[in-house]
């Protein structure tokens, strides 16, 4: 049972790697009665970056801006960039679904059993095949379709952009939602957008295929749960995951086998996200699971 005289928050932090950096902020944490439940960190050679994840404890009382106040100065000495979130806080998050609705409900079910914290604020689709479950939640849902020329797509996702900030949603969760978003919205919420993709990535060509999957931060072979940027399935991967499949399944079998795939793996990289367990590095990820 959660202690109601603590609070638990977590700090994660990135810059270039140089002694007492650990030292500093964990001095710091403890003359404010910070407890340190969770601590991991990495520093990376070829770039000479250190990341690092703290949750701690602290007396109920001390908000957050005190604690960012307590670590400016090293914040500034070390160069570093900082997040502190509240652990005990409900994220919200938007989802965004197309036709093939099992993403969304492998999610619902998390959220509802609790393995998974975070509120839907709403569930957007271009297709209507969603909304009685929506419903059925209690969930807002908003059909906004996008026409084959695309003309009303800037509309479209102006009013997506205006529901992310209008809830306050943390996250948008592409939940096998089949539309390619623009260059302007992926960028608007670069780090704020996770996608499944129902396949192997990336897909390494040329030469030195391995130092390629290396520079990419590649976890597995398998389907692929990335962080949405301008490059079409290119952004940072958070979570992979594959299965063994043999000559005597049907192409409905592996239908089968890649939902499964998909609906667990994009799960575990929203619950990743919204622990604060992913920090971006370039082209890849550094993930605190």
């Amino acid at each position: 049972m959660a202690d109601a005289h603590k609070r638990t928050h977590i700090l994660t932090l990135s810059c270039a790697d140089r002694p007492r950096i650990v030292a500093s902020v964990t001095t710091i944490l403890a003359g404010l009665g910070g407890n340190i439940a969770e601590s991991a960190q990495f520093w990376d050679r070829v770039t000479n970056r250190f990341f690092m994840r703290i949750a701690f404890e602290t007396p109920a009382a001390l908000s957050a801006e005190t604690i960012r106040a307590a670590l400016s100065d090293t914040i500034e000495t070390f160069g570093m960039t900082v997040d502190l979130v509240d652990a005990a806080r409900t994220p919200k998050i938007v989802i965004m679904v197309s036709k093939f609705d099992h993403c969304l409900q492998h999610l619902m079910y998390q959220i509802r059993v609790g393995w998974l914290k975070a509120e839907v604020a709403a569930i957007v689709s271009n297709h209507e095949d969603s909304r009685a479950f929506a419903e059925a939640q209690g969930i807002p849902y908003y059909y906004w379709p996008v026409d084959k020329d695309k003309s009303n797509k800037e509309e479209q996702e102006a009013k997506v952009m205006a529901l992310v900030e209008e809830t306050g949603a943390e996250l948008v969760v592409l939940a096998r939602y089949m539309q390619v978003l623009s260059d302007k919205l992926s960028s608007a919420l670069f780090g704020k957008i996770i996608n499944i993709h129902h396949s192997f990535l990336p897909s390494f060509k040329g030469a030195r295929p391995y130092h390629q999957a290396h520079e990419r931060g590649v976890k597995l072979i398998g389907a692929t749960a990335h962080y949405v940027t301008p490059d079409l399935d290119e952004g940072p991967i958070i979570e992979q995951e594959t299965s063994r499949v043999t000559h005597a399944l049907s192409a409905e079998d592996l239908v089968a086998v890649g939902r499964d795939n998909e609906s667990r793996v994009l799960a575990r990289a929203v619950k990743l996200h919204l622990e604060a367990r992913v920090l971006m590095h370039g082209k890849k990820t550094i993930v605190f699971a």
